[in-house]
């Protein structure tokens, strides 16, 4: 599924743009123009990646200081142990898109919605 995020002009270096879907996704542009989409939650616990701190390719969470990386989604800190997951972006004509992965999320388990309990029944990480 592709998903209209907003005009890349509209996206600072260095900000997150968090599209409320189930579940949600982050967009990073960062400071040298790239730009990464992964799934917002932490893996860690609930909180919203938006709200952490962008350093070159890296996010902190702002609730116990994990790091992942943009690229690859992989843990660089703890305390989160399982990767988040990442998805394709586009940018066509000024526009920034969003190619969801078909990948389950790893979510923590308080997060699990029913909605995605029915997308990737049986498989929760």
């Amino acid at each position: 599924m592709r998903i209209p995020v907003c005009r890349l002009v509209d996206l600072e270096r260095g900000d997150a743009r968090r599209l409320d879907i189930d579940p949600p996704v982050s967009v990073f542009h960062t400071e040298d123009g790239q730009v990464f989409a992964v799934d917002d939650t932490c893996t860690h616990q609930d909180a919203s990646l938006a709200d952490g701190w962008l350093e070159g390719c890296e996010v902190e969470c702002p609730l116990h200081a994990s790091k992942f990386d943009l690229r690859t989604g992989s843990v660089d800190a703890p305390p989160a142990k399982r990767p988040v997951r990442t998805h394709r972006v586009l940018v066509e004509d000024g526009m920034v898109y969003v190619e969801l992965s078909d990948a389950p999320p790893n979510l923590p388990p308080s997060v699990w919605s029913p909605s995605v309990e029915a997308r990737f029944a049986g498989d929760t990480g």
